[in-house]
């Protein structure tokens, strides 16, 4: 059936001479690849439709038996105007696919985190500072929305250790206001080396805990390298 939607663009590969396939996270659907033929002939908008982070309004061909699925039409839903400009953003909001796109099946819709993810970038792209706390908040969402909320009180899942996520009082008070759905931004913390470490140790723990093949992030280890 043909069918429409908004849809975040996670990841492409070429495929045959002209075409390639994209991954998508789509509202309606969940995660789909799609089949865009033509999209790397040098007149073909879909070769600029089709980049990572870019959000769009898919028209297409779905069938839930089919790995592949086809396009019909596409265009811009979303132009982001700062992510492309900064570094930092890009790879911040790389990691959000990355993360996204390893923790999703395919034809598994989650209408809400694709909302979360779709405000994760929007907010990347409006805001000047802590984009680390929104991938955190992020992160804190995604296990949320599937089903495995952190629950701050215990100290090992799965005969796990799990690190104190209360280990600063400013780790403390960007946790309470996760729970409350709130990503902390009009706390205007200034964040310490340790407080990030805590963080990120606390969420990476509990991902990796739930999701297999979730042991790092490349965009961040880049950006790590890159800058030090």
């Amino acid at each position: 059936m043909i069918t429409n939607s908004s849809a975040i663009v996670l990841k492409r590969f070429p495929y045959g001479e002209s075409s390639i396939i994209s991954r998508c996270f789509v509202r309606n659907n969940g995660k789909l690849s799609f089949i865009v033929h033509g999209a790397r002939r040098k007149k073909s908008p879909r070769s600029a439709h089709f980049q990572p982070i870019n959000c769009l309004d898919l028209v297409y061909y779905y069938k839930s038996s089919k790995n592949l699925q086809t396009i019909s039409k596409s265009s811009f839903a979303n132009t982001w105007k700062n992510i492309s400009q900064n570094f930092k953003k890009i790879t911040f909001s790389m990691a959000l696919l990355e993360l996204t796109d390893k923790c999703l099946g395919e034809n598994d819709p989650h209408v809400d985190l694709y909302d979360e993810l779709f405000n994760a970038l929007y907010t990347i792209d409006n805001n000047k500072k802590n984009d680390n706390l929104i991938f955190w908040y992020y992160q804190y969402q995604l296990l949320n929305k599937l089903g495995f909320k952190p629950d701050f009180s215990l100290k090992d899942q799965s005969n796990i250790p799990l690190p104190n996520p209360y280990g600063s009082t400013n780790s403390k008070i960007i946790f309470d206001c996760f729970e409350k759905n709130n990503s902390g931004f009009d706390e205007d913390l200034s964040l310490s080396p340790k407080d990030r470490k805590i963080i990120s140790n606390y969420l990476n723990t509990c991902i990796k805990i739930h999701f297999e093949g979730v042991d790092s992030f490349k965009s961040l280890k880049f950006m790590k390298d890159t800058m030090g």
